[in-house]
């Protein structure tokens, strides 16, 4: 009996071609990229038809194994759930090189990196559990419509979607935050904004060669969209200006490996503080004046990735090498520069072939401006004393260190335990250095 709606169901699929449930995949299949399978084939016969659906859980615990600025020993979790639609235009409405996308995420829990290893005086930079921010709460994330032309050498994309989804683009397997994404929004989240916060958003790409393509956005900058009640804000209300970034991307095949190399510029049209000095040209915590006013912030950032080696002709396992660094104003922005490089090796064991191991290293430098700042400040106050709640600590340079192996259970699910070490948290040199034991689950329904 149990059969007879297996077989209703490939009947009805007939028509379409699809006669292959058989072999459908079920729930908790190692080799189904879904956890619970292919519903008797229904998945793959929407997706066949253009509709592809996509349930995806990320989930990162962080724990203080040693230092910080409060030493009690804890643990804290926070995790993404992400619902998504991608739908093929072309096979649905024979609308040739179209397609639209609609995503809805959800973020919750804490942060050990804000509870336990920053001080919470200045709060930091980086972050060990990347998940993490911008609001625990629901959003709209994407919703988007792509049109491809001249034999898909044009690309423009419009809608509600993040800088970091197509600009300064960087994967996310690492749990802290300096080694996943896009490392900009990082460093000037009041004007870039990275997944999961949407704005209203154009992008333009055309591909130059079929290895070469530039692209240019224009973005809304509007902090109001970073506030916790408005994950479903549509209307352009609090709007302050437009971030413009523009890109070069190479993606050569050396020797028969992939790579992908990445240079862009941005520019925000909206007005933003000075970090230091008032209108007279002085530092405003000494004057008691409002910190100057400037027309815009820009950036510049760089980016590699290539794989170097392979396992003789199987290029899923090798190594791979990145790098990428960040230059920013120095009138208006904390954080001037920052770099990072690593290297993640795939099927380092031939029992475990779809396994990866990674290792990166990152400084961030803070803009001595926004250091003298700090000095005006505790100055103007008379307070010198570190322990004192009231002294505002002086924030340098802080580095960061991850080693992960991340463990291939199944198709659906990837579990990387991890170690991070954080030198100066929060770019203070009198907070101890901390290790952060963490592990990262990642899955897809």
């Amino acid at each position: 009996m149990p059969a007879f709606p297996n077989l209703r169901l490939c009947a009805a699929l007939l028509p379409f071609g699809l006669a292959t449930c058989a072999q459908a995949a079920p729930a908790f299949d190692a080799e189904s990229p879904w956890m619970l399978g292919d519903f008797g084939g229904t998945r793959t016969a929407l997706s066949q038809q253009g509709y592809d659906f996509k349930f995806d859980y990320t989930g990162e615990m962080g724990s203080n194994l040693h230092g910080g600025s409060d030493h009690d020993r804890t643990a804290r979790y926070s995790d993404q759930f992400g619902l998504g639609t991608h739908l093929d235009l072309q096979k649905i409405l024979g609308w040739h090189d179209a397609e639209f996308q609609l995503t809805v995420t959800e973020r919750s829990g804490n942060n050990i990196t804000n509870d336990r290893v920053n001080d919470a005086r200045v709060g930091g930079f980086t972050s060990s559990q990347e998940v993490w921010g911008r609001g625990q709460t629901w959003r709209l994330t994407q919703m988007w419509y792509q049109q491809k032309f001249f034999d898909q050498k044009l690309d423009i994309k419009a809608g509600r979607f993040g800088e970091g989804e197509d600009f300064n683009s960087f994967p996310c397997d690492f749990q802290n935050l300096a080694f996943c994404g896009s490392q900009v929004g990082n460093w000037v989240g009041s004007v870039w904004y990275n997944w999961p916060v949407s704005q209203w958003a154009l992008r333009v790409k055309y591909h130059l060669t079929p290895e070469l393509y530039a692209q240019i956005g224009a973005y809304e900058q509007n902090p109001s969209n970073l506030d916790r009640g408005n994950g479903f804000k549509l209307s352009g209300s609090g709007t302050q200006g437009t971030l413009l970034p523009v890109e070069l991307v190479w993606t050569p095949t050396l020797n028969g490996l992939p790579g992908e190399y990445r240079a862009g510029y941005y520019y925000s049209s909206a007005k933003a503080s000075d970090v230091y000095k008032d209108r007279n040209d002085q530092p405003a915590a000494l004057s008691g004046e409002a910190y100057r006013s400037a027309s815009s912030k820009h950036g510049v950032w760089l980016g590699v990735q290539q794989q170097v080696t392979s396992l003789a002709s199987d290029h899923s396992r090798g190594l791979s090498l990145f790098a990428n660094g960040t230059m920013h104003d120095k009138k208006t922005n904390a954080v001037d520069n920052y770099v990072q490089a690593g290297m993640v090796y795939k099927g380092l064991f031939d029992a475990r072939a779809k396994d990866d191991i990674g290792f990166a290293v990152a400084r961030v430098h803070v803009n001595p401006a926004y250091r003298k700042n700090a000095e005006a400040s505790n100055q103007a106050r008379a307070v010198y004393d570190f322990d004192d709640p009231s002294y505002t600590p002086i924030q340098h340079t802080e580095y960061s260190a991850e080693l992960y192996y991340g463990v291939h259970v199944t198709n659906w699910l990837t579990v990387r335990p991890n170690l991070q070490y954080i030198r100066h948290p929060g770019a203070v040199a009198q907070v101890d250095d901390a290790l952060i034991g963490g592990i990262k689950l990642q899955s897809s329904f």
